[in-house]
């Protein structure tokens, strides 16, 4: 289905139908479209929202949908998508690695934007492997990183990333101030992870939650050791550099721009759509901490779904994304 388009000519003002717009990542992509001048939302009653006829009805008519939906719910809305020849961005984990979807992270190798403009199903990223990639996915191609490397990530994420029952506990003060889960190892970020980072195993990956709305850290730990060749905290920086060259929501910010007292707080790209990413090391470079920071739902989820929905209309694609707080 690459490349067919919706039946409807794109004119200047793009319909837009949001499956799923009254959960989190929905109501994000909402508030960021609203105002746009260039876009006319579809937006359907609750009553319509559960009426599969008004869902088709509405992506039919839509010059893209955006699904918002459960992993489930995202593979039988894409389904009535192809039936209709529908364009649709999928925000779920279901598509992610599907071979017929184009991987929504624009940044993530030379030629993704341009697949992404060209495609007409398209699966978002994940907020985590978002941050994982953008430091990863660089060094194996460069071969710093081995892609039979295990690598250990640590990471943590404002408790927006859980969804409507996690920020309700959080907002009603019933849940712990910080806490780790996916203990069985077997978080669904991993076949993502491996797939799109080109690794030949999964990551062990330990995700946490803390008590702070938005904002993330995802932190790669690797020894000297685990490296392909000899390599100090500026050559990894300036990989990266090479990389995003040409990105503006992607950088590699001097140590003094994010560090503050000696933290480096989760939160500090809350409500931008920025991916910062840096290179921790001990004196002797003989040990390494890669960090990505990002908002879990800016680059790390509403802003990657505005941003590729801006390349499939051949807009400007920083349109309607943030820099500042």
């Amino acid at each position: 289905m690459k490349g067919s388009h919706n039946k409807r000519n794109i004119t200047a003002m793009a319909r837009i139908f949001i499956d799923g717009a009254a959960g989190t990542t929905g109501l994000q992509v909402h508030d960021r479209l609203k105002g746009d001048a260039g876009i006319e939302l579809i937006i359907l009653g609750d009553d319509e929202r559960k009426s599969d006829e008004h869902r088709q009805q509405a992506m039919s008519e839509a010059d893209i949908t955006i699904l918002c939906l459960p992993d489930d719910a995202a593979r039988t809305a894409a389904d009535m998508a192809a039936q209709l020849s529908a364009r649709i961005i999928d925000a779920s984990t279901a598509h992610r690695t599907a071979p017929d979807f184009t991987y929504g992270f624009a940044e993530l190798e030379a030629g993704q934007a341009e697949r992404i403009a060209s495609s007409d199903r398209v699966s978002n990223p994940g907020c985590y492997p978002t941050g994982f990639l953008a430091l990863v996915r660089p060094l194996v191609d460069s071969g710093v990183i081995s892609a039979d490397t295990v690598l250990p990530i640590a990471a943590v994420s404002g408790y927006t990333g859980g969804g409507k029952a996690m920020i309700a506990r959080y907002e009603q003060g019933q849940a712990p101030a910080f806490t780790s889960y996916g203990l069985g190892l077997a978080h669904k970020h991993l076949p993502e992870m491996k797939y799109h980072g080109h690794l030949q195993h999964h990551p062990i990956f330990l995700p946490s939650v803390g008590d702070f709305a938005q904002g993330m850290l995802v932190n790669v730990m690797l020894p000297s050791s685990q490296f392909e060749r000899q390599v100090k905290a500026e050559d990894i920086t300036g990989i990266w550099a090479e990389r995003y060259q040409n990105s503006p929501l992607i950088s590699t910010p001097a140590y003094d721009e994010i560090v503050s007292d000696g933290f480096l707080a989760a939160d500090r790209l809350a409500g931008t759509d920025r991916l910062e990413l840096s290179c921790f090391h001990d004196s002797q470079n003989s040990q390494f901490v890669l960090t990505a920071q990002l908002d879990n739902l800016g680059k790390g989820a509403s802003g990657a779904a505005v941003q590729n929905m801006n390349l499939m209309l051949g807009r400007d694609e920083m349109t309607g994304l943030q820099l500042k707080r």
